[in-house]
């Protein structure tokens, strides 16, 4: 039987994916790739399972945390990881703050600072009003609800040329490989890899009794991302088919306002803005889950660190403001992120002790190590392809 909590671990996963660089970088890489960004997606979706189902079995399994089981490996290597993926969390985080601010701004008119600060305040709320499992659970599931509804309608109105969007899936006229590694890092690079599966240890969900139910959490996570990119993939196809000219600093907001007009605009506060609360609150939850087994502080004042995290990111942003480039600077850094962080739970899964005498399958150990050398190799290819810009 699914669980709430495996739901909501999917959702959370997957919500804490679907942020504000999600809508840019799904946007961007359409408007160059066109219909074969397709083909991005369906490489990034195969990629994205291998990752995802080793880490949270392995993880789930050994009943330890990504940052614990690599300090077992090797001392000192879990600190390492740990540093890693909340730097990379805090980076996003900034843009995810950045982004409320300017659904705020979109939705109400108030400033982009404003906004931000807002929803700062907001975020502190849900860790604070209620028992931090649930509000995680139930309000991941709403929203990503909410946002790929409503990215429905908007697709639906941009009247994409979906027959030729599925034929360029599977033969693609163009293959970028910046924007697959992109695209991964973005959906299963830096805390997002292990936001579910630590949200399922800390509802006791671990063991070999529930295998079953860690795959579908995580099949299920990569789907509903998946989902949301094809749709909002769709919408931008569609709304470029039909002669859309995409502003340059906020290019998800014009394939909404050539969509639906002003309607569709308000839609595109309302999406951007659930996009980046609950990125915010992933980031927030599943970055300070990697400190806090590191230091009995940390884990005795959990909420406190994790407001501590949302308000120097607010702070950072209303201080200093974003730099353009940072959405798609993240993804592409995170990249790197996946594959050391995936080797080290691909070693550390051959050691019966710290697996509790499990042994991992050697068909889902070969297709680990597979996405660890595609991406290692591509995030490499991807910064040449950056750098060469």
């Amino acid at each position: 039987m699914f669980s709430g909590v495996g739901l909501g671990a999917a959702f959370l996963m997957a919500n804490s994916s679907i942020g504000p660089g999600f809508l840019t970088q799904t946007t961007v890489f359409t408007q160059q790739l066109m219909a074969s960004f397709g083909f991005v997606i369906l490489v990034s979706f195969l990629l994205d399972i291998g990752a995802q189902v080793n880490t949270w079995r392995i993880l789930t399994i050994s009943e330890m945390r990504a940052q614990d089981i690599s300090n077992r490996l090797l001392p000192g290597l879990g600190y390492l990881i740990a540093v890693l993926v909340v730097l990379g969390g805090f980076a996003f985080n900034i843009g995810n703050i950045a982004g409320c601010g300017l659904g705020v701004n979109v939705i109400t008119g108030l400033s982009f600072q404003t906004g931000a600060i807002i929803s700062g305040i907001a975020a502190l709320a849900l860790f604070w009003i209620r028992e931090m499992g649930k509000m995680l659970d139930n309000f991941t599931r709403i929203v990503g609800s909410v946002k790929i509804l409503l990215t429905l309608i908007i697709a639906i109105s941009s009247h994409p040329p979906v027959w030729e969007a599925i034929q360029h899936s599977f033969i693609p006229q163009t293959i970028s490989s910046q924007a697959i590694v992109t695209i991964v890092g973005g959906t299963v690079g830096g805390y997002i890899t292990f936001s579910g599966a630590h949200r399922l240890l800390d509802a006791g969900i671990k063991g070999r009794d529930h295998i079953a139910e860690v795959n579908r959490s995580a099949v299920n996570g990569i789907a509903i991302s998946g989902a949301m990119r094809f749709i909002l993939f769709l919408a931008v196809l569609g709304a470029l088919s039909h002669g859309a000219v995409l502003d340059r600093d906020n290019p998800p907001a014009s394939v909404f306002l050539f969509a639906a007009g002003e309607f569709g605009f308000r839609i595109f506060g309302i999406v951007l803005w659930s996009a980046a609360i609950s990125s915010v609150i992933g980031a927030a939850y599943t970055s300070v889950s990697f400190l806090k087994t590191l230091h009995p502080f940390i884990a005795k004042h959990e909420r406190l660190c994790i407001s501590i995290f949302i308000v120097l990111s607010t702070g950072i942003f209303v201080a200093i403001g974003k730099p353009r480039q940072l959405l798609l600077l993240a993804g592409l850094v995170n990249g790197f992120i996946l594959p050391l962080a995936l080797a080290v739970l691909l070693v550390a899964c051959t050691k019966p002790k710290l697996m509790n005498g499990y042994r991992h399958p050697l068909w889902m150990q070969v297709a680990g190590w597979a996405v660890v050398a595609v991406m290692g190799w591509m995030s490499c290819a991807a910064v040449i392809e950056w750098s060469g810009r």
